[in-house]
């Protein structure tokens, strides 16, 4: 209870937790874990993987038994789990699987049916406490929405992806990331009074991940949500949960001001392990001194003390996490031109033989990137991102068109399902085949680098985790000599620390990049340019993902969506190709510009492209600069720094409006 001018506060502990052990055989996964959940609490538990964060979950769900400690919830308390891996009990419709998660407001309705008889009679025995009991059913039938189920299934479906046709379809036909998203909604539709989500924005587009933060701000229960997804977390919780090296840090923030507290509280506790540690050393250097002379008998005295002190109030050396170390260069220096694509299309080809016209998912025209820019490409699931890297991987054919590459492009893939990778060889072997010459010492040394280390190099690719795959894949690309990295989600399963790992060796990188992404935190820190798919057509957007989504793309006279316009997840955009005489008339001659005033003003926002490009990359380099005067304290410096910093912010909005006009026009 907190009081404060007079205004009472009651906070309500949904959970307490105390003096969790938990061991798998001999492995120590944490110990004496405790903490409390008050009602209303938006918690976010991170940490490496590997952790224990799953298995914690699993506890408090009562899914799993602890070896030591207790769980406590408050009494009546509803708790739902959505596990990462999800089954489903049996072959129910999506529909009927979304009903089945309101069974505790038909088990209200019933206690409700069953009381009516009872206080229709007024002056039966017990009449009142029957009618105050069903008062209080009533009212938690009406607050979990016992009136309008149809409607908030109808909303949570369309928000997290599926169309009205797939209502009626059977979750053993889904894929593995609808049956997951299908999962998430039963468990929201559930509305317990705590919601334990374990990773929920996997196998979700930009536009289910922004429905679901909106859900979860607004929603009066309480959650504890593990996820990597620094974006998502800063905006769902207010709590941050740590689990690492077998204990669990509690931080009254969310992510962003998490890590400014660890930072603070890590920096604290070594000040304090070094101030005792020059204590310890003064003092045995006293009693070495006086033991034997005058003076031995307050030697003797300290020695005691200090042998009390070891033992009882040692402050233990801070640990810290170790950390991949990433190292991507190119020596191969592209043309300016890197890639263009002009009048391509993408998509599956008919089938001559059943009549069947081509399949469309992506057109792109006028599309180019020059050296060194980093690209996102966005779009819903399904609008065929994946299908393009294939393409221009030469993996797949183009309907139309063909990727065009820059004098000297090499490129080097990352593939988003690790299918490049051999499942039956070893991680060694793995990385040996990828550069034969690498030798087995050097493998080694860079398998270090990507935390293999010890016999784990000598595990077999299919027995390791998703995050352990993905290491494994990017070691085999830091030995690939191309300077175009084509990455298709390249942070799936890798934990926080890996993907800011990721994301500081790729800022630096000297060649282009094009990625796919749903870690919008990912895409900030890297992306100059997206390339938006909306509605089968790709769209150029200068900027990052913040200022994409805050000043929007015109198209049809409407700002632009992340991700574009709803595209159902799961399902193809289709679109057939048009033969070249059938195409739209164009407009009339006279609302042409004349051809040479078009190719003047194509030719002066590629060159705007270019400078603005240009100039992000230097400001880049003034961050850097900056973040390192202000570490040394270089007042002088960081002056003249800001000056030059300002003038080129200044300057960069006068060339993005010069672009958005002549965009426009």
């Amino acid at each position: 209870m907190h009081e404060h001018n007079s205004v009472v506060v009651i906070v309500m502990t949904l959970l307490s937790v105390g003096g969790l052990t938990k061991y798998y055989g001999a492995e120590l996964i944490f110990k004496d874990i405790s903490f409390q959940v008050s009602k209303g609490d938006k918690i976010g538990l991170v940490g490496v993987n590997g952790a224990g964060k799953s298995t914690l979950l699993k506890i408090v769900a009562g899914m799993e038994s602890t070896d030591r400690g207790i769980i406590a919830p408050a009494r009546g308390t509803r708790v739902a789990y959505l596990a990462q891996e999800v089954r489903f009990a049996a072959d129910r419709t999506l529909w009927q699987e979304m009903e089945a998660a309101f069974g505790h407001l038909a088990d209200l309705q019933a206690e409700i049916t069953a009381l009516e008889p009872t206080i229709a009679e007024t002056d039966a025995p017990g009449w009142a406490d029957a009618m105050e009991r069903y008062g209080d059913l009533m009212a938690h039938f009406d607050h979990g929405g016992g009136y309008e189920i149809e409607p908030r299934i109808n909303r949570t479906l369309h928000g997290l992806g599926f169309d009205d046709s797939q209502h009626t379809q059977r979750l053993s036909q889904f894929s593995g990331g609808q049956k997951t998203r299908a999962a998430l909604a039963a468990t929201l539709l559930s509305d317990p009074d705590l919601l334990l989500l374990d990773e929920p924005t996997n196998h979700l587009d930009m536009q289910a991940l922004e429905w679901l933060e909106i859900f979860l701000r607004g929603w009066d229960g309480t959650l504890i949500v593990i996820s990597h997804d620094r974006y998502f977390l800063d905006r769902v919780t207010k709590r941050t949960m740590e689990i690492a090296f077998n204990v669990l840090e509690d931080y009254p923030a969310g992510y962003n001001k998490y890590l400014e507290l660890k930072a603070e509280r890590l920096e604290r506790r070594l000040k304090e392990f070094n101030a005792q540690q020059e204590f310890i050393a003064k003092t045995e250097e006293f009693i070495q001194r006086y033991k034997a002379g005058q003076r031995a008998r307050e030697a003797k005295g300290r020695e005691k003390r200090l042998d009390r002190l070891k033992r009882d109030s040692l402050v233990a050396r801070p640990q810290e996490q170790t950390k991949l170390r990433l190292f991507l260069d190119t020596k191969l220096r592209s043309g300016e031109l890197v890639l263009a694509l002009e009048g391509l299309v993408i998509g599956f080809p008919g089938d001559r033989r059943h009549d069947s016209e081509p399949r469309v998912l992506l057109r792109a025209d006028g599309m180019e990137i020059h050296r060194g820019e980093r690209v996102a490409l966005l779009g819903p699931n399904g609008c065929g991102k994946t299908t393009l890297l294939r393409t221009l991987i030469n993996e797949l054919k183009p309907l139309q068109g063909a990727p065009r590459l820059g004098h000297k492009v090499m490129i080097g893939y990352y593939a988003q399902g690790h299918d490049k990778l051999n499942m039956s060889a070893t991680v060694l072997e793995e990385l040996t085949r990828a550069c034969p010459s690498l030798g087995e010492p050097a493998a080694r040394t860079l398998l270090g680098r990507f935390l293999f280390s010890g016999d784990d190099v000598f595990k077999r690719i299919g027995d390791l985790s998703g995050g352990e795959r993905s290491r494994v894949a990017l070691a085999q690309l830091t030995l690939l000599p191309g300077n175009l990295l084509v990455l298709d989600e390249p942070t799936n399963h890798l934990d926080i620390g890996a993907r800011e790992a990721l994301e500081g060796v790729l800022k630096e990188y000297p060649g282009s990049i094009l990625f796919v992404s749903h870690d919008r935190y990912f895409i900030d820190a890297l992306a100059d340019k997206i390339w938006n798919v909306d509605q089968g057509r790709m769209r150029q957007f200068i900027g990052n993902y913040s200022e994409f989504m805050a000043r929007g793309q015109e198209a049809g006279g409407g700002k632009q969506e992340a991700g574009g316009g709803r595209q159902e997840a799961g399902s193809e955009q289709e679109d057939t190709i048009q033969p070249a005489k059938t195409t739209a008339r164009p407009p009339a001659p006279s609302l042409l510009p004349p051809a040479n005033e078009e190719r003047q003003r194509k030719k002066r926002l590629a060159s705007l492209e270019s400078e603005v490009a240009t100039l992000e990359q230097e400001l880049g380099k003034l961050r850097s600069a900056l973040d390192k005067a202000s570490v040394g304290q270089d007042v002088k410096k960081l002056t003249a720094l800001g000056t030059q910093y300002a003038e080129l912010e200044r300057l960069l909005a006068e060339k993005y409006s010069q672009w958005e006009q002549l965009a426009a026009a």
